[in-house]
């Protein structure tokens, strides 16, 4: 009778024994998934399916910003792209009919002198021109005046100077949203990124001030 109750007391035993063991396995596990770190989503490009990476490879993979072509065309276009604009603003100090239009131009004189600076410093570090390529490149940047709107701005004073002016502008600071939105998706240097926010964040806001000034 003892031995009986000596065996029944021994099975519990290794059945604990084997969840002790199987719990220390899930354990090890557990331990090695966290040391590793949580999962990260990765938002694909335009037209591809989102990456689901481990911590680690999240971190390397944002390590690396070394820049590729749309980020250098980007910096390259964007510098024409403003140079145009202070031509415009430079007019209005003698020409323009509206203190608070002065103001505005004052304001995006201010913004996008030292812009035009930085991305001209950061294609110097890399090695890159500071011009864009190809002769047609004016042409295919979005928002910019022609030759024959701008000697219009030129030759306009007062109210008609104001009025094209910001019809002008307008357009012009939409075809930099567009050009840092497009950056931000094809681009892959942090800092041409950060850039393009300032772009969209400063020039949309500059947009409806313009439009509540039509």
């Amino acid at each position: 009778m003892k031995v009986a109750v000596a065996a029944l007391v021994a099975v519990p035993a290794l059945a604990l024994t084997g969840c002790d063991s199987g719990g220390a396995d899930d354990a090890g596990k557990a331990n090695s998934r966290a040391s590793a770190g949580p999962s990260v989503i990765a938002p694909g490009k335009p037209g591809d399916a989102a990456e689901t990476l481990s911590a680690d490879d999240a971190k390397k993979r944002g390590a690396d910003d070394t820049p590729n072509s749309a980020d250098v065309t980007y910096a390259q276009m964007m510098i024409t792209h403003h140079e145009q604009a202070l031509r415009m603003t430079q007019l209005a100090p003698k020409q323009a009919g509206s203190a608070k239009l002065k103001g505005l131009a004052e304001r995006i004189s201010a913004a996008q002198g030292p812009e035009i600076e930085t991305m001209r410093g950061w294609l110097q570090k890399y090695d890159r021109d500071t011009a864009p390529e190809g002769h047609h490149a004016h042409d295919t940047m979005p928002g910019m005046a022609t030759e024959s709107q701008l000697k219009k701005l030129k030759a306009a004073r007062g109210e008609a100077f104001d009025e094209l002016f910001l019809k002008l502008m307008i357009t012009h600071h939409q075809g930099a949203v567009t050009m840092a939105t497009e950056v931000k998706s094809g681009g892959n240097n942090i800092q041409v990124e950060e850039m393009a926010d300032d772009v969209i964040a400063q020039q949309t806001t500059e947009i409806e001030r313009m439009r509540d000034m039509s």
